[in-house]
């Protein structure tokens, strides 16, 4: 398995839809911008369960060493930028292969 590093790039925030359709919660996410999370395919300790869930498929095909998604997305093909599914608050993360 080949090492790879998460990123988390960008976090936002969409308060008019918070407003209309979510139940209030006390707590919703503990990422925060420029955190460094380190995996060889498994969800790093501290990392938000929801967060995993959308982005493991995508770490764990680079941990395994493929790369090139969706046939030329990215600049670097052994990389990744994708966000959690939380639609009122979505955390984008860089992921890529360490080298």
């Amino acid at each position: 398995m080949v090492r790879i590093k998460i990123t988390v790039m960008r976090k936002a925030r969409y308060d008019d839809l918070i407003e209309k359709y979510e139940n209030p919660i006390e707590h919703a996410c503990d990422m925060v911008e420029c955190n460094v999370f380190y995996s060889n395919g498994e969800k790093p300790d501290g990392f938000c369960d929801s967060a995993w869930e959308s982005i493991s498929p995508f770490v764990k095909v680079l941990a395994e060493g493929g790369d090139n998604f969706y046939d030329g997305w990215m600049k670097d093909p052994k990389s990744a930028m994708i966000s959690c599914n939380d639609g009122f608050r979505p955390v984008s993360f860089y992921i890529e292969v360490c080298e």
